[in-house]
């Protein structure tokens, strides 16, 4: 579904398309996810990220089906020194993070048994709005880019996230609780953006800038690498290197590359 075809912040509407359409399993990919625009717009940002969650945890539960959910990096603060698993103490600096972290608490307080929790970070695919579909474009437009450097963390291939959830749903082993799932490497948006010249064979120049010389109404997490054993131990699952994840995705871009 999407928002024009299901409202998730109506209880009786989804409690309705679940009971019409004999609903075995919920994956949650909805989010109010402009980190930005949350910051002056709470109200509509707990409603899709916290309270919508409730929603949809109560009616797993009340039909005894599986909930995966995915959640996000920004629920940290971004002040460690390596990386966050899944028993770290979450300490947003968002609006963004917090409505996504109260989603999460309420969701593990009302459907704990049915529960499934992934945290991931930086996504991009195909589709939508993302960063590697930014650069290429902006790469193409201009000489030159400024690109943040001091934020590390690691890439996320919709893809890649999109195979796990479907393995995990498939999977006769159910282990509730919060994972956490990223393409494996440490890098900052200005290497990320590297990686996407080197990979398109594009010439832009790119300059890396701190973080103070970028102002953004949204704080975001200096350092927010995941750690991925959990998910890796329990289910079996290889992490695929974040620059051959990026490699597939750009094959299928290739309609915004130059001849």
């Amino acid at each position: 579904t999407n928002r024009l075809t299901l409202d998730i912040t109506d209880y009786n509407a989804v409690k309705a398309f679940m009971e019409t359409n004999k609903i075995n399993s919920i994956i949650n990919c909805a989010a109010y996810s402009s980190v930005d625009s949350a910051e002056s717009h709470f109200e509509l940002a707990d409603r899709v990220n916290h309270l919508a969650v409730a929603n949809l945890a109560n009616i797993a539960k009340q039909n005894n089906i599986k909930f995966i959910h995915i959640s996000t990096d920004y629920v940290f603060d971004g002040n460690s020194q390596r990386p966050y698993n899944e028993n770290d103490t979450p300490n947003p600096q968002s609006v963004y993070g917090q409505t996504k972290l109260d989603g999460e608490l309420a969701m593990q307080k009302i459907n704990p048994a049915n529960s499934i929790i992934i945290r991931t970070s930086w996504l991009y695919s195909k589709h939508g709005n993302n960063f590697v579909k930014t650069m290429l474009r902006l790469m193409q437009e201009r000489d030159s880019l400024n690109i943040v450097n001091d934020q590390i963390g690691s890439p996320t291939y919709a893809r890649d996230l999109a195979e796990v959830i479907l393995k995990i749903i498939a999977s006769a082993h159910w282990e509730p609780g919060i994972y956490h799932y990223s393409n494996n490497g440490r890098i900052s948006w200005f290497e990320f953006a590297q990686a996407i010249k080197e990979l398109a064979g594009l010439t832009c120049d790119l300059n890396g800038i701190p973080t103070k010389a970028y102002p953004t109404p949204a704080q975001r997490p200096a350092y927010s690498l995941l750690n991925t054993d959990k998910i890796m131990n329990t289910y079996g699952f290889a992490v695929p290197d974040y620059k051959a994840s990026l490699k597939g995705c750009l094959a299928q871009l290739n309609a915004l590359l130059p001849d």
